[in-house]
């Protein structure tokens, strides 16, 4: 939700909370959640799904969600008093899937749907209505149908209040199927993939990050390059963090610095780089504040469950993991290794990731946390696994190895006869 554009010399933020959007400016949080995140931060040369479908013909739909990418031109809305309002940062045309309904900013039907600007709590409500129109009609083959309230409510009443949340998510998805005849009648018309993108972790405590490294030199939302001493840019995210080093001629230093600083902040579990080998290209290396280190990459005799190879020597013991018969896990961290490299690997990741203890989270640019309630995005068990149900898919593209989120698009595809370049499901096992 917040990360560093190096190119640009500026914070991106998509809207961590209310006071942390206040900081960096509503006009730019906007532009960058509504415009830039699709238009400009997502690499042009890897397609989303929706492009994939729209360019084999598909008839793609999709509900709110922050990536909506698609082949379709789509003119925002300018037929009621909330677009209106909305309509000062709202006044371009974006590229997304056949039919598109992002909050009340762009509609390609005139379905009878409000979502008061995406209000928390009318977001599930919104997304229901507008499927179901859509349903109706027989207008999409294939429909992104997200409802984000469960996270909102688990964000503020933690993770044991979902049974409510859940409750009602769920009368809104019987809203949906009751538009296809009810649940047979769609099970019978579509195949579905029900699932969540995260979990939720229990929050007790909020770690000041942007305290403890202050004394390196944080630059601040707004500022001005080469205008202020700052050494590092600081990217809170609920509970993972970077933290990029500004400077190239001190990067080695200024990161050491880092993760000395990191690795001394309680609620820090997790402290990650990327640095050159000994004798080949680059490892990550992982470090605890328990004095752990682990340094790994890819290829080797290591195993990971998705059938990923590894070479690691350290301290596997300090986080969790263990080597049974050449495969490498950790109950602690499900598919650590494949994640943190990944995740270092991304061309916008800050230099030093870092990820929380449990009961803790980062607090973000507004000093907003999440203490009683429930957050996300640490490489925990508890923030990582969620449930997982398909129904209508051949057995032969069900999971039998470890299921991940980057499993969703390529079987998606697979199912309507096309392939996401660049992926492939997984083979099966035995």
């Amino acid at each position: 939700m917040n990360w560093y554009d190096r190119a640009q010399d500026r914070y991106v933020e998509y809207g961590s909370s209310f006071r942390a959007s206040q900081r960096f400016g509503f006009s730019a949080q906007l532009t960058d959640t509504v415009y830039n995140l699709n238009g400009a931060h997502l690499a042009a040369d890897t397609p989303t799904l929706f492009e994939v479908l729209d360019d084999a013909e598909v008839a793609t739909a999709g509900t709110t969600y922050l990536i909506y990418r698609g082949r379709h031109r789509h003119e925002p809305r300018r037929d009621g008093l909330l677009t209106r309002i909305a309509s000062p940062f709202a006044r371009y045309p974006v590229m997304g899937p056949k039919e598109l309904f992002y909050a009340d900013i762009f509609a390609s039907q005139p379905a009878p749907c409000n979502s008061l600007l995406g209000m928390p709590g009318i977001r599930d409500r919104h997304s229901a209505c507008v499927s179901a129109y859509l349903l109706e009609r027989d207008l999409a083959d294939f429909l992104l149908l997200s409802f984000p309230d469960n996270d909102w409510y688990s964000h503020k009443h933690g993770p044991d209040s979902q049974v409510q949340s859940l409750a009602r998510a769920d009368e809104q998805l019987a809203r949906v199927a009751d538009a296809a005849g009810g649940v047979d009648a769609m099970i019978d018309s579509y195949a579905v993939v029900v699932l969540g993108d995260h979990s939720q972790a229990p929050v007790t405590a909020a770690v000041d990050l942007l305290g403890a490294l202050g004394e390196i030199g944080v630059a601040a939302p707004r500022h001005k390059p080469h205008a202020e001493t700052a050494a590092i840019a600081v990217c809170p995210s609920q509970r993972a963090a970077m933290v990029y080093v500004l400077d190239e001629g001190s990067r080695e230093a200024t990161r050491a610095a880092v993760v000395a600083a990191s690795l001394a902040t309680t609620g820090v579990a997790l402290v990650c780089w990327m640095q050159a080998g000994r004798d080949t290209g680059a490892v990550a290396v992982l470090a605890s504040p328990a004095g752990g280190r682990l340094r790994f990459a890819p290829g080797g005799a290591l195993r990971d469950r998705r059938g990923g190879e590894w070479t690691a020597e350290g301290d596997l013991e300090a986080f969790g993991l263990a080597v049974d018969a050449g495969v490498i896990d950790s109950p602690l961290y499900p598919d650590a290794l494949g994640r943190i490299w990944s995740a270092l690997g991304c061309r916008h990741a800050g230099d030093v990731l870092l990820s929380a203890a449990p009961g803790y989270e980062f607090a973000d640019w507004g000093g907003q946390a999440h203490p009683g309630g429930g957050s996300h995005g640490a490489l925990d068990a508890q923030d990582s696994l969620t449930g997982l149900i398909m129904c209508g898919l051949p057995a032969s593209v069900r999971p039998d190895w470890q299921w991940t989120l980057r499993d969703v698009a390529p079987l998606v595809a697979k199912h309507f006869g096309v392939q996401v370049p660049g992926t492939q499901v997984p083979p099966r096992r035995g």
